[in-house]
């Protein structure tokens, strides 16, 4: 697909932003040090507003177009557009060795919210030079992705109504997507995890006759066998969404 010129003059520029943010992991809400340097760049852009502490560390930009707040009586557009990005990592320790690895024991952007969080700058920063559409945007930097309901809580705070925010669009990378290349369809396009437990109740009794017991640990590893078999994804323990390199 065709790169606008300055979209691609800032690639080096959002990648630095990346490789920071990346060596400076942080978890769930506790993700302070990532707002502050948000909030910094989207003022040093000349972002319109910017507002911290909505869903208790989540940060929104506000960048008017040149055809903002007129409404349809004069062709400008009053809608309000929201573009959001995820901040936090998660509790991976990172053996990558790469120069920018984390700087942090414990934690890791093993899921790629540096790079969506840069992105998102980057498009910040595009957008606060040109002006070149209608309407708002609301720069939505969200916390606790994994696993901490971060969107709710920031949506629990007003958010959308505070901004007039009419619809929400947002991207993740996808390892072995082409370089230039986006994926999208119509309906529902990325999963949610959940847990739950299963109990498997068998019948005991004496080792030397197996032949009268109902073994809850065979079907136990049986079942957990056919679940992979059935769904890779699927797995037990306190892993959560990722599958550990070794056991």
């Amino acid at each position: 697909m065709p790169i606008l010129n300055r979209a691609a003059e800032l690639q080096a520029e959002v990648s630095d932003w990346r490789r920071h943010i990346h060596e400076n992991p942080e978890i769930l809400y506790d993700v302070e040090e990532t707002a502050a340097f948000v909030t910094e760049k989207l003022r040093e852009f000349g972002a319109d507003e910017i507002v911290t502490g909505i869903g208790r560390t989540g940060v929104v930009g506000i960048i008017h177009g040149k055809g903002a707040a007129g409404g349809a009586a004069d062709g400008r557009s009053s809608r309000t557009i929201g573009l959001r990005a995820d901040m936090d990592a998660l509790p991976l320790t990172e053996i990558t060795g790469k120069p920018w690895a984390s700087k942090t024991p414990g934690k890791m952007h093993a899921c790629g919210h540096d790079g969506h969080t840069s992105m998102l700058l980057g498009a910040a920063k595009y957008l606060a030079e040109t002006r070149n559409f209608n309407g708002t945007v609301a720069l939505i930097f969200q916390p606790a992705e994994e696993g901490g309901a971060g969107a709710l809580a920031m949506i629990d705070d007003g958010m959308m109504e505070r901004f007039g925010i009419d619809e929400v669009y947002g991207m993740h990378n996808m390892p072995g997507i082409p370089v230039g290349q986006f994926a999208i369809r119509k309906g529902g396009i990325m999963a949610a995890p959940d847990r739950f437990t299963i109990t498997i109740k068998g019948r005991g009794g004496h080792a030397a006759q197996p032949h009268k017991t109902v073994d809850p640990i065979f079907i136990a590893r049986s079942s957990s066998a056919a679940c992979r078999r059935l769904r890779p994804q699927c797995r037990s323990g306190p892993v959560g969404r990722r599958l550990r390199h070794q056991v």
